[in-house]
Protein backbone atom coordinates (compact mmCIF):
# COMPACT_ATOMS: atom_id res chain seq x y z
CA UNK A 1 0.00 0.00 0.00
CA UNK A 2 1.44 3.80 -1.18
CA UNK A 3 1.36 6.34 1.24
CA UNK A 4 0.94 9.98 -0.26
CA UNK A 5 1.45 13.17 1.88
CA UNK A 6 -0.06 16.23 -0.35
CA UNK A 7 0.92 19.42 0.80
CA UNK A 8 -0.58 22.74 0.44
CA UNK A 9 -3.35 25.34 1.08
CA UNK A 10 -3.95 28.72 2.47
CA UNK A 11 -5.94 29.52 -1.18
CA UNK A 12 -8.25 27.94 -3.44
CA UNK A 13 -5.74 28.10 -5.61
CA UNK A 14 -3.47 25.53 -3.84
CA UNK A 15 -6.30 23.29 -2.58
CA UNK A 16 -8.49 22.91 -5.01
CA UNK A 17 -5.78 21.27 -7.28
CA UNK A 18 -4.64 18.78 -4.45
CA UNK A 19 -8.02 17.97 -3.91
CA UNK A 20 -8.50 16.83 -7.26
CA UNK A 21 -4.96 14.88 -7.19
CA UNK A 22 -5.90 13.10 -4.22
CA UNK A 23 -9.43 12.02 -4.98
CA UNK A 24 -8.28 10.58 -8.52
CA UNK A 25 -5.33 8.64 -6.38
CA UNK A 26 -8.09 7.45 -3.96
CA UNK A 27 -10.46 6.45 -7.17
CA UNK A 28 -7.35 4.23 -8.64
CA UNK A 29 -6.44 2.31 -5.54
CA UNK A 30 -8.68 2.43 -2.84
CA UNK A 31 -6.35 0.65 -0.30
CA UNK A 32 -3.76 3.95 -0.66
CA UNK A 33 -3.48 6.09 2.04
CA UNK A 34 -3.81 9.59 1.03
CA UNK A 35 -2.74 12.42 3.63
CA UNK A 36 -3.03 16.25 3.39
CA UNK A 37 -0.78 18.73 4.99
CA UNK A 38 -1.98 21.78 5.81
CA UNK A 39 -2.38 24.65 8.71
CA UNK A 40 -5.35 25.27 11.07
CA UNK A 41 -5.60 28.71 9.68
CA UNK A 42 -5.79 28.18 5.75
CA UNK A 43 -9.15 27.22 3.54
CA UNK A 44 -7.90 23.18 3.91
CA UNK A 45 -8.78 23.25 7.50
CA UNK A 46 -12.46 23.40 6.06
CA UNK A 47 -12.38 21.66 2.82
CA UNK A 48 -9.85 18.50 3.35
CA UNK A 49 -11.81 16.69 6.40
CA UNK A 50 -15.00 17.71 4.56
CA UNK A 51 -14.16 16.01 1.46
CA UNK A 52 -13.05 13.01 3.66
CA UNK A 53 -9.44 13.12 4.13
CA UNK A 54 -7.08 13.40 6.99
CA UNK A 55 -5.30 16.45 7.83
CA UNK A 56 -2.04 16.35 9.55
CA UNK A 57 -1.27 20.10 10.68
CA UNK A 58 1.62 22.78 10.43
CA UNK A 59 2.69 25.50 12.01
CA UNK A 60 2.29 28.60 9.47
CA UNK A 61 5.41 29.88 8.93
CA UNK A 62 4.98 32.67 6.62
CA UNK A 63 8.74 33.50 5.09
CA UNK A 64 9.85 37.40 5.93
CA UNK A 65 10.05 39.98 3.61
CA UNK A 66 11.85 42.35 5.63
CA UNK A 67 14.15 42.23 8.20
CA UNK A 68 12.34 42.91 11.81
CA UNK A 69 11.63 40.84 15.01
CA UNK A 70 9.18 38.16 12.84
CA UNK A 71 12.53 37.61 10.85
CA UNK A 72 14.64 37.00 13.92
CA UNK A 73 12.18 34.24 14.85
CA UNK A 74 11.88 32.84 11.23
CA UNK A 75 14.78 30.24 11.84
CA UNK A 76 13.96 28.33 14.87
CA UNK A 77 10.19 28.54 13.68
CA UNK A 78 10.96 26.86 10.28
CA UNK A 79 13.24 24.45 11.89
CA UNK A 80 10.02 23.72 14.63
CA UNK A 81 7.74 22.93 11.32
CA UNK A 82 10.27 20.33 9.58
CA UNK A 83 10.32 18.61 12.75
CA UNK A 84 6.44 18.53 12.59
CA UNK A 85 6.48 17.15 9.27
CA UNK A 86 9.04 14.91 9.72
CA UNK A 87 7.38 13.37 12.56
CA UNK A 88 4.28 13.19 10.79
CA UNK A 89 6.14 11.04 7.64
CA UNK A 90 7.56 8.70 10.34
CA UNK A 91 4.02 7.93 11.99
CA UNK A 92 2.30 7.58 8.32
CA UNK A 93 5.31 5.58 6.55
CA UNK A 94 5.06 8.13 4.05
CA UNK A 95 6.04 6.70 0.65
CA UNK A 96 5.88 10.49 -1.51
CA UNK A 97 5.28 14.13 -0.84
CA UNK A 98 3.72 16.33 -3.32
CA UNK A 99 3.31 20.17 -2.87
CA UNK A 100 1.23 22.35 -4.36
CA UNK A 101 2.65 25.70 -2.65
CA UNK A 102 1.21 27.50 0.39
CA UNK A 103 2.35 27.66 3.66
CA UNK A 104 2.74 24.09 4.14
CA UNK A 105 5.02 23.21 1.05
CA UNK A 106 8.69 24.79 2.04
CA UNK A 107 8.40 22.81 5.46
CA UNK A 108 6.85 19.64 3.51
CA UNK A 109 10.15 19.65 1.08
CA UNK A 110 12.96 20.04 3.56
CA UNK A 111 11.62 17.10 5.90
CA UNK A 112 10.86 14.58 2.53
CA UNK A 113 14.23 15.38 2.00
CA UNK A 114 15.80 14.77 5.32
CA UNK A 115 13.59 11.52 5.87
CA UNK A 116 15.02 10.43 2.22
CA UNK A 117 11.47 10.45 0.90
CA UNK A 118 10.73 11.59 -2.80
CA UNK A 119 8.69 14.78 -3.38
CA UNK A 120 7.29 16.19 -6.39
CA UNK A 121 6.21 20.04 -6.99
CA UNK A 122 3.38 21.45 -8.30
CA UNK A 123 3.36 24.93 -9.62
CA UNK A 124 -0.01 26.60 -10.84
CA UNK A 125 1.02 30.07 -11.49
CA UNK A 126 2.83 31.11 -14.34
CA UNK A 127 5.41 32.79 -11.66
CA UNK A 128 6.07 30.85 -9.11
CA UNK A 129 5.75 31.00 -5.39
CA UNK A 130 9.17 30.95 -3.07
CA UNK A 131 8.48 27.29 -1.77
CA UNK A 132 8.33 25.92 -5.17
CA UNK A 133 11.14 27.83 -6.48
CA UNK A 134 13.42 26.28 -3.54
CA UNK A 135 11.54 23.17 -3.54
CA UNK A 136 12.22 22.25 -6.97
CA UNK A 137 15.92 22.62 -6.95
CA UNK A 138 15.49 18.97 -5.04
CA UNK A 139 12.37 17.52 -6.28
CA UNK A 140 12.51 14.64 -8.30
CA UNK A 141 9.90 16.31 -10.67
CA UNK A 142 8.44 19.37 -11.49
CA UNK A 143 5.46 19.94 -12.74
CA UNK A 144 4.09 23.38 -14.00
CA UNK A 145 0.69 24.51 -15.17
CA UNK A 146 1.88 27.35 -17.77
CA UNK A 147 4.98 26.78 -20.38
CA UNK A 148 7.82 29.34 -19.47
CA UNK A 149 7.03 28.79 -15.91
CA UNK A 150 10.94 29.51 -14.93
CA UNK A 151 11.35 26.47 -12.24
CA UNK A 152 14.11 24.23 -13.04
CA UNK A 153 13.51 21.01 -14.83
CA UNK A 154 10.09 22.28 -14.89
CA UNK A 155 7.66 19.72 -17.17
CA UNK A 156 4.49 21.56 -18.97
CA UNK A 157 1.75 19.16 -17.52
CA UNK A 158 -1.20 21.38 -17.07
CA UNK A 159 -3.57 22.04 -13.92
CA UNK A 160 -5.26 19.43 -11.77
CA UNK A 161 -8.86 20.01 -12.62
CA UNK A 162 -12.39 19.99 -11.18
CA UNK A 163 -14.20 16.75 -12.06
CA UNK A 164 -17.52 18.41 -13.11
CA UNK A 165 -15.00 20.65 -15.56
CA UNK A 166 -13.22 17.79 -16.77
CA UNK A 167 -16.02 15.55 -17.88
CA UNK A 168 -17.95 18.76 -18.68
CA UNK A 169 -19.72 18.34 -22.50
CA UNK A 170 -20.40 21.48 -24.03
CA UNK A 171 -22.86 20.98 -26.55
CA UNK A 172 -24.73 18.03 -24.65
CA UNK A 173 -25.23 20.63 -21.46
CA UNK A 174 -26.07 23.98 -23.42
CA UNK A 175 -29.99 23.87 -23.19
CA UNK A 176 -30.16 22.91 -19.99
CA UNK A 177 -27.56 25.52 -18.68
CA UNK A 178 -29.51 27.54 -20.80
CA UNK A 179 -32.42 26.67 -19.14
CA UNK A 180 -30.45 26.59 -15.84
CA UNK A 181 -30.40 30.53 -16.33
CA UNK A 182 -33.02 31.62 -18.30
CA UNK A 183 -31.60 32.02 -21.53
CA UNK A 184 -32.02 30.86 -25.43
CA UNK A 185 -29.96 28.60 -26.54
CA UNK A 186 -29.82 29.52 -30.07
CA UNK A 187 -28.49 32.70 -29.40
CA UNK A 188 -24.86 33.21 -28.17
CA UNK A 189 -23.73 33.70 -24.89
CA UNK A 190 -21.07 36.02 -23.23
CA UNK A 191 -19.93 35.19 -19.99
CA UNK A 192 -18.70 37.54 -17.82
CA UNK A 193 -17.31 36.76 -13.96
CA UNK A 194 -14.89 37.76 -11.78
CA UNK A 195 -14.97 35.04 -8.88
CA UNK A 196 -16.74 34.39 -5.53
CA UNK A 197 -16.11 37.77 -4.68
CA UNK A 198 -16.64 39.88 -8.00
CA UNK A 199 -14.66 42.57 -10.02
CA UNK A 200 -15.45 45.81 -9.38
CA UNK A 201 -13.84 46.82 -12.61
CA UNK A 202 -15.92 44.30 -14.96
CA UNK A 203 -19.49 45.09 -12.76
CA UNK A 204 -19.22 48.99 -13.71
CA UNK A 205 -18.08 48.68 -17.51
CA UNK A 206 -20.60 46.25 -17.98
CA UNK A 207 -23.10 48.01 -15.99
CA UNK A 208 -22.86 50.76 -18.22
CA UNK A 209 -22.72 48.40 -21.75
CA UNK A 210 -24.63 45.50 -21.30
CA UNK A 211 -27.35 46.67 -23.91
CA UNK A 212 -24.20 47.30 -26.35
CA UNK A 213 -24.02 43.54 -26.00
CA UNK A 214 -27.77 43.01 -26.64
CA UNK A 215 -28.38 45.07 -29.21
CA UNK A 216 -25.47 42.93 -30.88
CA UNK A 217 -27.28 40.12 -31.22
CA UNK A 218 -25.61 37.97 -27.93
CA UNK A 219 -27.12 37.44 -24.54
CA UNK A 220 -25.21 38.30 -21.37
CA UNK A 221 -24.89 36.24 -18.13
CA UNK A 222 -23.07 38.19 -15.92
CA UNK A 223 -21.82 36.87 -12.49
CA UNK A 224 -21.26 39.67 -10.35
CA UNK A 225 -20.11 38.50 -7.03
CA UNK A 226 -22.02 38.19 -3.51
CA UNK A 227 -21.08 41.29 -2.10
CA UNK A 228 -21.90 43.35 -5.26
CA UNK A 229 -24.81 45.86 -5.46
CA UNK A 230 -25.71 46.27 -9.06
CA UNK A 231 -29.06 46.48 -9.77
CA UNK A 232 -30.73 43.68 -11.93
CA UNK A 233 -32.08 45.51 -15.64
CA UNK A 234 -34.48 42.19 -15.42
CA UNK A 235 -34.76 42.06 -19.21
CA UNK A 236 -34.51 39.52 -21.31
CA UNK A 237 -31.20 38.30 -22.59
CA UNK A 238 -29.73 39.24 -19.59
CA UNK A 239 -28.91 37.24 -17.07
CA UNK A 240 -27.40 38.72 -13.56
CA UNK A 241 -26.55 36.27 -10.81
CA UNK A 242 -24.86 37.00 -7.55
CA UNK A 243 -22.96 33.87 -7.15
CA UNK A 244 -23.38 30.48 -9.30
CA UNK A 245 -22.59 27.28 -7.70
CA UNK A 246 -22.59 25.39 -10.68
CA UNK A 247 -20.17 26.87 -13.10
CA UNK A 248 -20.00 23.86 -15.03
CA UNK A 249 -23.53 25.12 -16.54
CA UNK A 250 -22.05 28.67 -16.96
CA UNK A 251 -18.97 27.36 -19.36
CA UNK A 252 -21.62 24.68 -20.98
CA UNK A 253 -23.62 27.85 -22.44
CA UNK A 254 -21.13 30.56 -22.62
CA UNK A 255 -19.17 31.42 -26.32
CA UNK A 256 -16.88 33.95 -25.21
CA UNK A 257 -16.03 34.80 -21.41
CA UNK A 258 -14.67 37.81 -20.09
CA UNK A 259 -12.77 37.42 -16.56
CA UNK A 260 -9.74 37.68 -14.64
CA UNK A 261 -7.04 35.40 -14.94
CA UNK A 262 -6.38 33.37 -12.23
CA UNK A 263 -4.23 30.02 -13.05
CA UNK A 264 -7.59 27.94 -12.29
CA UNK A 265 -9.61 29.82 -14.36
CA UNK A 266 -7.39 30.35 -17.22
CA UNK A 267 -6.93 26.72 -17.01
CA UNK A 268 -10.53 25.86 -16.81
CA UNK A 269 -11.35 27.93 -20.07
CA UNK A 270 -8.64 27.03 -21.62
CA UNK A 271 -9.69 23.18 -21.67
CA UNK A 272 -13.21 23.55 -22.43
CA UNK A 273 -12.29 25.25 -25.58
CA UNK A 274 -14.07 28.82 -25.00
CA UNK A 275 -12.55 32.10 -26.38
CA UNK A 276 -11.54 34.53 -23.55
CA UNK A 277 -10.99 38.43 -23.06
CA UNK A 278 -8.97 38.47 -19.39
CA UNK A 279 -8.69 41.16 -18.02
CA UNK A 280 -5.77 40.46 -15.50
CA UNK A 281 -6.24 41.90 -11.65
CA UNK A 282 -3.52 44.28 -11.10
CA UNK A 283 -2.88 44.06 -7.81
CA UNK A 284 -0.38 41.61 -6.46
CA UNK A 285 2.79 40.31 -8.40
CA UNK A 286 1.54 40.37 -11.88
CA UNK A 287 1.00 36.66 -12.26
CA UNK A 288 -2.72 36.58 -13.16
CA UNK A 289 -1.03 38.60 -16.88
CA UNK A 290 1.77 35.58 -16.80
CA UNK A 291 -1.37 33.21 -16.35
CA UNK A 292 -2.98 34.40 -19.80
CA UNK A 293 0.48 34.50 -21.81
CA UNK A 294 0.18 31.37 -23.43
CA UNK A 295 -3.20 31.17 -24.55
CA UNK A 296 -2.47 34.65 -25.62
CA UNK A 297 0.30 33.59 -27.66
CA UNK A 298 -1.41 30.93 -28.72
CA UNK A 299 -4.37 32.94 -30.02
CA UNK A 300 -7.11 31.88 -27.88
CA UNK A 301 -7.47 34.75 -25.86
CA UNK A 302 -6.97 38.79 -25.27
CA UNK A 303 -5.28 40.75 -22.88
CA UNK A 304 -7.35 43.99 -21.60
CA UNK A 305 -5.72 46.46 -19.56
CA UNK A 306 -7.53 46.49 -16.05
CA UNK A 307 -6.74 50.50 -15.67
CA UNK A 308 -8.57 51.44 -18.48
CA UNK A 309 -11.30 48.76 -18.80
CA UNK A 310 -14.68 50.32 -19.15
CA UNK A 311 -18.01 50.38 -21.21
CA UNK A 312 -16.19 52.16 -23.84
CA UNK A 313 -13.76 49.47 -24.05
CA UNK A 314 -16.58 47.02 -24.33
CA UNK A 315 -18.34 48.72 -27.30
CA UNK A 316 -14.64 49.33 -28.98
CA UNK A 317 -13.39 46.03 -28.27
CA UNK A 318 -15.42 43.35 -27.07
CA UNK A 319 -18.49 44.32 -29.43
CA UNK A 320 -16.62 43.81 -32.31
CA UNK A 321 -15.22 40.70 -31.60
CA UNK A 322 -18.55 39.27 -31.04
CA UNK A 323 -19.10 40.33 -34.26
CA UNK A 324 -16.61 38.55 -36.05
CA UNK A 325 -17.38 35.02 -36.02
CA UNK A 326 -14.60 33.26 -37.98
CA UNK A 327 -11.99 34.93 -35.05
CA UNK A 328 -14.05 33.58 -33.01
CA UNK A 329 -13.87 30.19 -34.27
CA UNK A 330 -10.44 30.33 -34.49
CA UNK A 331 -9.53 31.43 -30.83
CA UNK A 332 -11.84 28.43 -29.84
CA UNK A 333 -9.88 26.39 -31.69
CA UNK A 334 -6.24 27.66 -30.24
CA UNK A 335 -8.30 27.63 -26.92
CA UNK A 336 -8.41 22.94 -27.28
CA UNK A 337 -4.99 23.29 -28.52
CA UNK A 338 -3.43 24.93 -25.97
CA UNK A 339 -5.47 23.96 -23.19
CA UNK A 340 -6.01 20.39 -21.19
CA UNK A 341 -8.11 18.42 -19.69
CA UNK A 342 -5.54 15.71 -18.40
CA UNK A 343 -3.15 17.82 -15.59
CA UNK A 344 -4.37 15.46 -13.07
CA UNK A 345 -3.38 12.26 -14.87
CA UNK A 346 -0.48 14.09 -15.77
CA UNK A 347 0.55 15.06 -11.80
CA UNK A 348 0.18 11.45 -11.12
CA UNK A 349 2.47 9.80 -13.52
CA UNK A 350 5.17 12.23 -11.89
CA UNK A 351 4.20 10.55 -8.61
CA UNK A 352 4.00 7.14 -9.86
CA UNK A 353 7.31 8.18 -11.51
CA UNK A 354 9.06 9.07 -8.28
CA UNK A 355 7.78 6.05 -6.06
CA UNK A 356 9.13 3.97 -8.70
CA UNK A 357 12.49 5.73 -9.07
CA UNK A 358 12.30 5.22 -13.03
Amino acid sequence: MTTYLLAGGGTAGHVNPLLAVADALRARDDEASVLVLGTAEGLESRLVPARGYELLLVDKVPFPRRPNRQALGFPQRLRRAVAQVRTHIREHAVDVVVGFGGYASAPAYMAARREGVPFIVHEANARPGLANVLGARRAASVGVAFDGTPLRRAEVVGMPLRSEVIGLDRAATRAEAAAHFGLDPARPVLLVFGGSLGAQRLNEAFSDSWSDVLDAGWQLLHVTGERSELEDPQVEGYALRRYVDRMDLAFAVADVVVCRSGAATVSEVSALGIPALYVPYSVGNGEQRLNAASAVAAGAAQLLDDATFDGDAVRRIVVPLLNDRPRLDAMAAAAERVGTRTGTENVIALIDRAVTGS
